[in-house]
């Protein structure tokens, strides 16, 4: 075979391997602040079209990468975000699940450990990097936060490991320098770039000069195909404990008609007042089939209803542990297991159930 024959003969597999060099990433942008950019005359705050993102942020153009935009219209408050809009982004990624090699939702900051957690179980089997960011400060300011996520969310979404796998098949935060779990992120800090912490499990990635990925805690699904999730239950309820709560407090929400569930925030490692009308009433809501989730008020640790009275009372009402969830993943877990019509005794057992590393047992 003569050399130019030879040359040819390489062709497709040098436009394959050509090809498997250009990572494609979807960024879907929900709403938020890093959307933002100041209108010039008014000085005003505005949602800004992300079909010109490469003029906001020209570094993008540096990747060899598809980057690709979804825009919510319109765009929604971080505050304003409701379980139907968690069934809207699940069915983008399904839709463009096999076109793009990864995802970054950008979202708005005070409701993103719930969209994060919420997502972790509706994506079941998932493979492919879903990476959540935000900013502290709007794209277009000069001291913004939000470039800086952007372009590392990206980063992170395509990166794959030497057999070309994807590095992080999780649905994660990353903010200010850290990649975190998404179902084991809170948002802590209403002012400064390091918004969010993930007090109970170690961080996915670090990054400074380079990212570097602690691969041993990432979790990777077995092989099998996305399974996607629509339904959910928001008939439940988060109930903080606190010295001097009324009885008339606990018994109204426990017999409050629609609801299903309850996430009660107890003190320290899961612990209640010794009060007879506090068990009365809890175990009322068990045998109403209303499932009770006992997580800590404590943002590190988790809870052991044997360690003292005070909690063993709330085992033997039936409560059920929710170890080290975050408030936002037992709301979300809850939410997503009743949209299933699981019955009270198999809902407890999945509460018990570690489904997406969102707890440590």
């Amino acid at each position: 075979m003569n050399l130019i024959l030879y040359i040819c003969s390489l062709k497709p597999r040098f436009l394959e391997n050509m090809k498997e060099k250009s990572p494609s990433v979807l960024l879907i942008y929900t709403g938020g602040t890093i959307g933002m950019i100041e209108n010039p005359d008014t000085g005003a705050l505005e949602s800004f079209n992300f079909d010109e993102l490469l003029k906001q942020v020209p570094e993008l153009k540096r990747f060899n990468y598809q980057i690709d935009t979804y825009q919510f219209q319109p765009p929604i408050d971080s505050s304003d975000m409701e379980p139907e809009l968690w069934v809207k982004m699940v069915r983008i990624i399904e839709e463009h699940y096999d076109t793009y090699d990864g995802f970054v939702i950008l979202h708005g900051t005070d409701t993103m450990a719930y969209t994060a957690s919420a997502l972790s179980f509706m994506l079941e089997n998932l493979a492919k990097p879903v990476i959540l960011t935000g900013s502290q400060l709007p794209i277009g300011m000069l001291r913004t936060d939000g470039k800086e996520n952007l372009i590392t969310a990206i980063e992170i979404a395509a990166a794959r490991r030497p057999d070309r796998s994807p590095m992080v098949p999780e649905v994660c935060i990353f903010f200010e320098n850290e990649l975190m779990r998404g179902n084991r992120t809170t948002k802590v800090n209403a002012e400064n770039f390091n918004a969010f912490r993930s007090f109970n499990y170690p961080v996915l990635a670090t990054v400074g000069i380079h990212i570097r990925y602690n691969e041993h805690l990432i979790r990777r699904c077995p092989d099998g195909p996305l399974k996607p999730h629509y339904l959910l239950d928001k008939n439940v309820v988060m109930l903080t404990l606190f010295p001097g709560i009324q009885e008339s407090v606990i018994g109204m929400v426990v017999r409050m008609p629609t609801i299903k569930a309850i996430v009660l925030k107890t003190f320290g490692s899961g612990n209640a007042p010794q009060k007879e009308w506090l068990v009365r009433h809890l175990k009322e809501a068990e045998r109403r089939g209303i499932i009770v989730v006992n997580i800590t008020q404590c943002p590190r640790g988790a809870v052991e209803m044997r360690r003292y009275g005070t909690g063993l009372q709330l085992l033997q009402a039936g409560v059920v542990s929710g170890y080290d969830s975050t408030p936002e993943c037992a709301i979300t877990k809850l939410m997503f297991l009743l949209g299933h019509d699981f019955s009270p005794e198999e809902t407890r057992r999945l509460m018990d159930s570690d489904l997406a590393g969102e707890i440590t047992k």
